[in-house]
């Protein structure tokens, strides 16, 4: 079974940046899409972000991020990378990685992200 491997995340001011990044354990099965789903208390799971990793477009944001978070890929680390930036504290959840095979859908563990007032 594939793992996802999730790294960045932690505490930031208001108007901070953090940089979070997520891997694949393997190649297989192919993956050909990615991206962050957040959760914070008392809230439903919101989408963040997603990539394409098998074209060159294919990037989606939820409105609440847009402008101010960018999700890249780097296809030789089979990795990908959500830049934040401006953060707010609303920003604050628990980010869970998620990769989308052609056996379904894997997750991550999810990390912590704290934006303080």
């Amino acid at each position: 079974q594939m793992q996802l491997y999730e790294s960045g995340g932690g505490l930031a001011q208001a108007g901070g940046s953090l940089r979070l990044s997520c891997s694949t354990s393997q190649l297989t099965p192919k993956t050909y899409f990615m991206g962050w789903f957040r959760q914070a208390p008392g809230k439903e799971r919101e989408t963040v972000a997603s990539i394409s990793t098998t074209s060159e477009s294919g990037t989606w944001y939820s409105n609440s991020v847009k402008g101010r978070f960018t999700i890249s890929r780097d296809n030789d680390k089979n990795t990908v990378h959500l830049q934040m930036d401006n953060l707010t504290p609303d920003d604050t959840a628990v980010y869970i990685c998620h990769a989308d095979t052609t056996e379904g859908r894997e997750w991550g563990q999810g990390t912590q992200v704290t934006v303080s007032s």
